[in-house]
């Protein structure tokens, strides 16, 4: 029979072909786990929004920790949740802050991890935004100097990437400069370059206890139907310094991601955020989906637009079952 189509279905006829012509892989030294330190003893409080994500104490860390370590999971991301707040968030720079004790604690337990400091002010500010305030607006240039002092503190402390997550402009450059006159030229800065005002940040808030008491954060965060901006917000940081450039939320923007990769050459860091880990994990309790294959799917998603990192609370059980598929 003559035929004018091309066979593309030879190339997937068997699992050991197909395997042969994957173009994109998943693989354990793509993931990083977020963790979610709290003051006390013998606290390990799930979160409401977020089954099987846990705030842990001090005193449990290095359980986990090990863990992650003995998954070859190599790299975790640390949010602080503080026993105080006041208006100028001066637990997150504080020398004996709840981050600054948890990197100390893992770069001591754990040396082979590489730590990755979140650097905000939202989680230790009592009103919940990323900066600092007057008049009920958020002032830009205060605000970068006090994310300068976290971030000197944070690397003090012995992390190996500072991560800065507010969104306010310059906050690449001044964060770099901060570093660099501290002592600190060696410390890599992982921005989050594109950072959209999402919906799916809602179980987060709960876990870092960081919800706005006033107002929103649209006037720092990005609006979610801008591309060209996102591409010029990525630039920036670029420009400044950044050596790593995020990407969140991940699921709904992957367009976005392809395009940060395309135009800048830089290592994309895909954050999964908390409402794509709930969604995915409320409908797996009800029985609707098959969790572990939608998590690889979705993972893989991430990596073949464009991401060379993976932030997700779904690390851990990655991690098993990249091993269990080899």
């Amino acid at each position: 029979m003559e035929t004018n189509f091309h066979r593309h279905r030879r190339l997937r006829k068997t699992a050991g072909l197909r395997a042969m012509v994957r173009e994109t892989f998943l693989r354990k030294e793509d993931l990083i786990y977020p963790i979610f330190v709290v003051e006390g003893e013998k606290v390990k409080n799930e979160v409401p929004s977020m089954p099987g994500v846990y705030q842990l104490s001090l005193d449990l860390l290095n359980v986990e920790m090990n863990q992650v370590e003995d998954l070859d999971i190599p790299a975790v991301i640390v949010f602080g949740v503080p026993g105080e707040k006041d208006d100028c968030g001066s637990e997150a720079y504080a020398e004996n802050g709840i981050v600054q004790r948890a990197v100390r604690q893992i770069k001591d337990n754990n040396p082979s991890l590489t730590v990755i400091a979140d650097t905000c002010l939202c989680q230790f500010t009592d009103h919940g935004h990323c900066g600092v305030i007057e008049n009920g607006e958020v002032l830009n240039d205060p605000s970068l100097a006090l994310l300068t002092k976290t971030a000197v503190s944070q690397a003090k402390a012995g992390a190996d990437i500072i991560a800065p997550s507010n969104m306010m402009d310059g906050f690449v450059a001044a964060i770099r400069k901060g570093l660099d006159e501290a002592g600190y030229i060696d410390v890599p800065i992982m921005s989050y370059a594109v950072k959209f005002s999402s919906a799916f940040y809602g179980p987060f808030r709960d876990a870092a206890h960081s919800s706005p008491q006033f107002g929103d954060r649209n006037s720092y965060q990005m609006d979610p139907p801008n591309r060209l901006e996102a591409l010029r917000e990525a630039n920036s940081d670029v420009e400044e310094g950044a050596d790593f450039l995020i990407v969140k939320p991940a699921l709904s923007y992957l367009d976005i991601m392809r395009e940060v990769k395309d135009s800048t050459g830089y290592p994309v860091v895909a954050y999964n955020v908390s409402g794509e880990y709930s969604m995915i994990k409320g409908a797996a309790m009800n029985g609707w989906i098959n969790e572990r294959e939608i998590v690889l799917e979705k993972l893989t998603s991430m990596k073949r637009a464009g991401a060379d990192l993976i932030i997700t609370y779904f690390a851990k059980d990655a991690a098993r079952w990249i091993d269990e598929e080899k």
